[in-house]
């Protein structure tokens, strides 16, 4: 079976999705964050064009 993110102290495990490494949680971060202002930019158009 497929496991999320790898255990650093299992060598053996090849099937991952993510590792628990410095850059995969810097992408996660990064993409959150992103989608974090996109939804805040949907919901104040909304607002100011008056869609609520």
């Amino acid at each position: 079976m497929t496991k999320i993110v790898k255990d650093p102290d299992n060598e053996q495990e090849r099937d991952y999705i993510l590792q628990d490494n410095k850059k995969t949680r810097f992408g996660a971060g990064f993409i959150i964050t992103i989608l974090v202002v996109l939804i805040i930019a949907v919901v104040i158009s909304a607002v100011y064009f008056g869609w609520f």
